[in-house]
């Protein structure tokens, strides 16, 4: 009988500056190759870093999932708005390596980092998709809980076509069942 080896466990953990040429290169390939975002111009690594650098300075988590050392895919929390009463609800990003779009990893990561965000004392989670046919963004947000919110319908233009914008939404913890904490 011939023996199989196992593949190497997907890990979630706090991403690193070490991880920003693969952050940056997976990122690059969503803004050059898909319509999950509407950036057209591919920032570089320079750029990443500052945009990383950001989430952290604000006590936001920036995860990576990674397997036997190599970075398959990236998410992190932002303030949904700068306004101080937007401060308990945030918006999440995901992107995964294409090859590995489809094997669970971008779920794993969302589900941490939903944990991760509730623990911080967020309420409030919201997914802002480009294109209303990203038919597996809106299917991992789906399943971890989220619920539709509205369309912003041709809301923009990217390769040569107007795209709609999915709105999502979660609820952390007690949601709006309770005042929070003053932070």
């Amino acid at each position: 009988c011939p023996r199989r080896t196992m593949p190497p466990p997907l890990i979630i953990r706090p991403s690193a500056a070490a991880d920003l040429p693969a952050i940056t290169r997976i990122y690059g390939d969503a803004v050059a190759q898909g319509t999950g975002t509407f950036e057209i111009d591919l920032p570089g690594e320079a750029e990443m870093a500052h945009r990383r650098d950001d989430v952290l300075a604000k006590g936001l988590p920036w995860l990576v999932g990674e397997r036997g050392g190599e970075v398959l895919g990236y998410a992190y929390a932002n303030q949904f708005r700068a306004r101080h009463a937007y401060r308990f609800c945030l918006e999440d990003s995901i992107y995964l390596d294409p090859a590995a779009q489809g094997q669970g990893v971008g779920r794993l990561l969302l589900a941490e980092l939903l944990a991760q965000c509730e623990a911080r004392g967020a309420r409030q989670m919201l997914a802002v998709i480009g294109d209303a046919a990203n038919a597996g963004s809106i299917a991992v947000h789906r399943a971890c809980g989220f619920e539709p919110a509205g369309v912003f319908s041709a809301a923009g233009w990217k390769f040569e076509r107007w795209l709609d914008v999915v709105l999502m939404q979660r609820r952390l913890g007690d949601g709006s069942g309770t005042a929070p904490g003053d932070r």
